[in-house]
Order: C-alpha cells, then sequence, then structure tokens
C-alpha cells in the first residue's frame, strides 16, 4: 500500500469542502472575493492545526514541519469569468454521471483544496518529516501572477515543488507567454458603430455582438454570405442599427484550435462584405494580421520547436465603442524562441494600422531536464499509484511554475484525454480519477516532506 492512498479517508470531508469553496464566487480581478476564498483556505488550514501566513490577501500558505529544504505545493483559488452556455449553477458543485461540475472544479479550487488535505493526511498520521512542506494559494493566477510575485518577495522560493495546475504526465516545458493590448486613439470605422466579446486575454471568447449602419442592400448580402462562413450569426434589426450576435466556442488561450472565437469568426464575417477602412483599424489589424487561423501564419511569426511544438495566437477581448478601440491578444511561443523578437513583428504590424502596442504580460518560458531530481520524484510518485510511468509533455499554458526558477514544474491534477473543459462552460472533474490525483499528490508530498 502507497501512503498516498491515506488521501481516500477524508473522501466526503473533501467533497463537503469543496462545495463551500467553489459556492465563493472568486472570479479573478474581483480582488475582495479571491481574498475571501483565501481567507476560507486559512481558516480551514487552520482548523487542522497547521501554521498559516499570508501577504494582503492576495497568497499564503499553510505548513508542516521545519528545517531542511523547504518544499511546496502550488495551487490558486482565483478561478476565470463563468461565461455562458451552462448546464448547472456554475457557482454550487453538483455531481452526476462520474463527474463534479463548477467552475474551479478542475482550475484550479480542486487541487488546491487536495493539496490542503494532504498536509492534514501527513499530520494526522504522525509522520516524521525531514523537510519543512507549504502548500501555497494564490488569487491572481488568471490575471498575471502578481500574487505570486508579492509572495516570493517575502518568502523564499522552495528547493523543490509542483503546481497541479495543468494535466498528467509532467510538464517540464511551459511556452513563453506574451499578453498585448492593441488600442487606436479612436475608433475610425464608419459602418460599424460597435464591437464587444470577451472577458479575459487569456480566453477565446465564445460569444460577440456588432452593431452597424448600413443600408438594407448590404444587410441582405451579410446574411446570405453567413451560411457560408464558419461561425453561428444571429441578426437583429435595432433602433441603433442592424446587430450581428457572434456564437462560438470557448477555450483556453493556450489551445486556441480547441474552440471557436466569436469576436474573429464576427470579423471574418464583417470583412467579407464591407471595406476595412469602414470597420476600423481594429478590426483590420485582426483581419489581416490574425484571421481563423490560430498558427500566426498571417503575421509571419509562426514557428515551432521540438521541445515544447507550435506557436500559438488568439484574440482574447475586442472592445470598440464611439471614442475608442481595442482588443487583446495572447501569444503562446516556443521554449527556444525570443519574445522580444515575436513582439517587435507585432509593433511593426500593428503600426501599419496605427494601433499602439501595449505589453500587458510578458513570462519567460520554463524548461527542465528529464533526469532532474524533481522529475525522478515525481515520475516515481506517479508509479507508485498508477502502475506506469507518466509522460514528460510541454504546454503552452501558464502556471506558477515558471516563477519557481527552475525547481518546480506543473504536475496534475487532470489526466490525459479527460474531459474537464477548463475556461469553458460546464468544468468538469471525473470524480474517480479527481481521487486518483489527490493519492498521487499525497504521495509525491510525503516524499518531498520525508526525502533525505
Amino acid at each position: 500500500m502507497s501512503f498516498g492512498e491515506k488521501i481516500l479517508e477524508y473522501k466526503a470531508d473533501i467533497i463537503s469542502d469543496l462545495s463551500e469553496l467553489i459556492a465563493i464566487k472568486s472570479v479573478s480581478g474581483f480582488q475582495d472575493d479571491c481574498t475571501q476564498a483565501l481567507d476560507w483556505m486559512m481558516k480551514k488550514a487552520e482548523s487542522f492545526g497547521l501554521t498559516t501566513k499570508s501577504y494582503d490577501g492576495l497568497a499564503g500558505h499553510a505548513e508542516l514541519g521545519s528545517g531542511g529544504k523547504l518544499c511546496g505545493v502550488l495551487s490558486h483559488v482565483d478561478v476565470v469569468p463563468e461565461g455562458n452556455n451552462w448546464n448547472s449553477l456554475p457557482f454550487e458543485l453538483s455531481v452526476g454521471d462520474g463527474y463534479m461540475y463548477g467552475r474551479g472544479v478542475a482550475d484550479d479550487k480542486g487541487a488546491a483544496l487536495i493539496s490542503l488535505y494532504c498536509l492534514k493526511a501527513l499530520k494526522d498520521a504522525g509522520i516524521e518529516g525531514k523537510n519543512t512542506l507549504r502548500t501555497i494559494f494564490g488569487t491572481c493566477e488568471e490575471t498575471g501572477m502578481h500574487d505570486i510575485d508579492l509572495y516570493f518577495e517575502n518568502e523564499p522560493v522552495p528547493d523543490m515543488s509542483f503546481t497541479p495546475d495543468n494535466r498528467y504526465g509532467i510538464c517540464r516545458c511551459e511556452k513563453g507567454i506574451l499578453q498585448l493590448e492593441l488600442y487606436a486613439d479612436t475608433h475610425d470605422g464608419t459602418t460599424l458603430t460597435q464591437l464587444h466579446s470577451g472577458k479575459a486575454v487569456n480566453a477565446v471568447p465564445d460569444t460577440a455582438y456588432a452593431l452597424l449602419d448600413c443600408s438594407e442592400t448590404e444587410d441582405h448580402q451579410l446574411l446570405r454570405l453567413a451560411d457560408a462562413k464558419k461561425g453561428n450569426f444571429e441578426f437583429y434589426y435595432t433602433i441603433d442599427g442592424m446587430m450581428v450576435l457572434s456564437r462560438g466556442k470557448a477555450a483556453h488561450a493556450s489551445d486556441p484550435q480547441e474552440g471557436l472565437n466569436a469576436a474573429v469568426a464576427l470579423v471574418d464575417l464583417l470583412t467579407s462584405n464591407f471595406s476595412l477602412p469602414s470597420l476600423g483599424s481594429v478590426c483590420s489589424f485582426i483581419e489581416s494580421c490574425i484571421g481563423l487561423d490560430n498558427t500566426g501564419i498571417k503575421m509571419g511569426i509562426k514557428t515551432r520547436d521540438a521541445e515544447s511544438g507550435p506557436l500559438s495566437i488568439s484574440v482574447g477581448t475586442v472592445h470598440i465603442d464611439e471614442g475608442y478601440a481595442t482588443c487583446t491578444v495572447d501569444i503562446r511561443y516556443p521554449v527556444t524562441m525570443q519574445g522580444e523578437n515575436i513582439l517587435n513583428v507585432v509593433k511593426k504590424a500593428a503600426s501599419n494600422e496605427n494601433l499602439h502596442v501595449k505589453v500587458l504580460k510578458h513570462s519567460l518560458p520554463l524548461y527542465l531536464k528529464e533526469d532532474s531530481e524533481l522529475i525522478k520524484l515525481l515520475s516515481d510518485s506517479y508509479e507508485a499509484i498508477i502502475g506506469e510511468k507518466p509522460d514528460m509533455y510541454s504546454s503552452g499554458g501558464g502556471t506558477y511554475a515558471r516563477v519557481l526558477e527552475g525547481k518546480g514544474v506543473a504536475f496534475g491534477p487532470v489526466f490525459k484525454d479527460e474531459v474537464s473543459n477548463i475556461h469553458n462552460a460546464n468544468e468538469c472533474i471525473n470524480v474517480e480519477k479527481f481521487f486518483q490525483h489527490a493519492q498521487i499528490c499525497l504521495e509525491a508530498m510525503y516524499r518531498m516532506y520525508t526525502a533525505e
């Protein structure tokens, strides 16, 4: 029997507590609500008899043991906005057909709670550790990670750590992340009066709408073109002009090909019927430099490497109205590439449309070697529970691992090919797989805590 199996003794309590945690609407960017979720974790840890510390309601930790190496498990309690098209209430945990549903159940509240219960399991079992073990919680992972930056301004980076915020096996490569805002001095379109879509730069928007000031002939032509275009469109006549509603499919910006960008699909439709100048510079940039292709080929930045795969590009938000026009773009680039070179190409393309570029976030790539001590420990822990070695892979996702100075990786909680709908409607996790992750997590934490 592996030590990790002991976590199953807490199964009912974990589900009950997860229901409470999911109910806290801690959408990233709404800090009071995110702080409430962090406070909930701190109070729960204290009820377990663990030592806690937090910083400005942004980040904190629960701790077991003292001395030796500092080992950590990093997770976050903030979530992306709920979006649309849920089959259940997004901030209410529901269980059915072997799955748990709710915003944050897979990304990342479920894993955060598991890591806390792993500390409890070690403490309850009276395990004498040789190292210090922390579960570290943040509240801004989805919107820039300044939470964890603040935390490590006050606390040391762990000697060994992992973040259960991706999928199994072991993610030893994370692509560089370049998130940009492109904006015009004013909205210079004529036919297009409004276009709005998206709430987060790191998510593919599933809805968008535009208001148009156009002729009846142009209206009819647009309706005919819509049938041949990628996407689903609805048309309404209003006192402000014709409204076009675009419906797509949400996805994480790290894998934009898994979704259908409602904003880009809408721009693609509009540019098939109206001139680019009449739609404005932001729409012109989206159509000319990005389009429905997610590889960057239109802008000349399409690239890939053997270690981490291809570059991807995604439009996250578009907001155009009288007096302003702006969009955000998320680029995930391979670990062997230089982000500054890519940024320079984007700036040049934007300048051709008279757009300004603001860097919202630039996270450098992460790359760990396969024979490192940490990789071996995590691999052995996975094998102890699952019975086989985990795969090594790269990811376009951005996790806390990239701020760990080469001393941490992403590891779990979602298994390969498992349905989870992260950043989408009906976010879920398989109950049986969830508790397999719990066993792996406890086994890894046990090994870190007791290692010589």
